[in-house]
């Protein structure tokens, strides 16, 4: 996502406090809170190119291009111990790499990554918000493939979120109207699925600009698919513990066989959203609960990233609710904490800039990579650089333990 760059005065007692997006638009500021940070991930300094990391690179036989000098790479790829880091009761942090960190492959910058998946090979589909397919190895996380992406017209998309079908074509949400594209592997596009008109942006529907589709996952087998707003429409309004609701599109197709099934609207659920913070990845469990990673910016302070588990399935249908809350027969989806990421150990990863716990940066990606034992999974994160020099491209190696269904 991209935001205009906002001044946000910040203390040390007051870790979160700052200025909700919102400010930076003309709107009065929001009190301080002290869970609270801005929305902007999108780093007030001004984006560079490649080249600009204290790092140098080397390309290997491959095209890819891996770290020397500045990069830190470390112990932060080494398993650590069976228990791993602790982040929380249900979360652990295992590892982390800058290994992708400002680096090309065969020409293509490798970075902006807004969102991550498990590709039908073993390997990770990855995708850059400048209209980017990156392939990474199933093991080693490194580029194999990258391919550009454009809409109807040949132009580049705002390219936010991603999902894989079980045939192999990819879902790619832009929120520049918003829209959810299908590609097949080469990138070719095939189709676009149908769209709620109130979720488009102002003032063709309600949506505020740069607010809209962040986060897209498909549940496992290929049959419902969910695309999560960042920020809320216009009129919406906040739930009884003033937290504001933000809306979950979904889409349903049935069938298989050679010829594809059209995707057809489905539920529309509304989310809480943390104070200060707005959603920038989704990912479906088997069971339909969603993995949700909440994520703000404060500048001064740094990001504030937490993971939460939504349960949609008792939640209401508020595709016909104008505005939010909608009354006290409508049901917002469940959620709870499993983890608040600036908590764990910092496993002496470097930052550069201020950051409240070093290990943090601006994580947009999130896939679920595998299981581990006593019904745990394996996740995988990624933030995305802006092409920053003050910005990382950092994967994060978890093991999450969702909880009873």
């Amino acid at each position: 996502m991209r935001v205009r760059s906002a001044v946000v005065r910040a203390t040390a007692a007051v870790l979160a406090a700052g200025c909700l997006t919102a400010c930076a638009e003309g709107a009065p500021a929001a009190a301080p809170d002290p869970a609270a940070s801005s929305t902007a991930d999108r780093n007030a300094s001004t984006a560079t190119g490649p080249g600009t990391s204290a790092a140098s690179t080397r390309t290997d036989s491959s095209g890819a291009s891996s770290a020397t000098g500045g990069r830190t790479s470390g112990g932060n790829d080494r398993p650590s111990d069976a228990s791993g880091h602790r982040c929380s009761p249900s979360v652990s942090i295992d590892r982390y790499s800058d290994a992708l960190d400002k680096t090309t492959f065969q020409g293509t910058f490798v970075g902006n990554l807004s969102a991550l998946t498990r590709d039908t090979d073993g390997s990770l589909a990855a995708l850059s918000d400048r209209s980017v397919l990156i392939g990474l190895d199933g093991r080693s996380h490194r580029p194999v493939r990258a391919a550009k992406i454009t809409d109807e017209k040949g132009a580049v998309l705002d390219a936010e979120g991603l999902a894989v079908e079980p045939g192999g074509d990819r879902l790619i949400s832009s929120e520049t109207e918003p829209s959810v594209r299908r590609y097949d592997r080469s990138g070719a596009l095939l189709g676009r699925l149908p769209l709620p008109d109130a979720l488009r942006v102002a003032p063709v529907g309600r949506a505020q600009s740069n607010q809209t589709f962040e986060g897209l996952t498909l549940k496992p087998g290929g049959s419902t698919l969910t695309a999560a707003m960042e920020g809320q429409l216009t009129g919406d309004g906040k739930d009884t513990a003033g937290r504001r609701l933000l809306r979950f599109q979904s889409w349903q197709r049935q069938g298989s066989g050679a010829r594809p099934v059209p995707y057809r609207l489905s539920k529309q659920y509304a989310y809480p959203v943390d104070a200060g913070l707005g959603v920038s990845e989704i990912a479906a469990l088997p069971d339909g609960r969603l993995l949700v990673l909440e994520r703000g910016f404060t500048a001064g302070v740094g990001n504030i990233v937490r993971l939460h588990l939504a349960d949609p399935r008792r939640a209401s249908d508020v595709s016909g609710v104008t505005e939010l809350p909608g009354g006290k027969a409508v049901r917002p989806a469940h959620k709870k904490l499993l983890a608040d990421l600036g908590a764990c150990p910092s496993l002496g990863a470097p930052a550069h800039q201020p950051q409240a716990n070093p290990l943090l940066d601006n994580i947009e990606g999130m896939a679920i990579t595998g299981r581990a034992p006593g019904g745990r999974l394996r996740l995988l994160l990624a933030s995305d650089d802006n092409e920053s020099p003050k910005q990382i491209t950092r994967l994060y190696s978890l093991t999450v333990r969702p909880g009873d269904r």
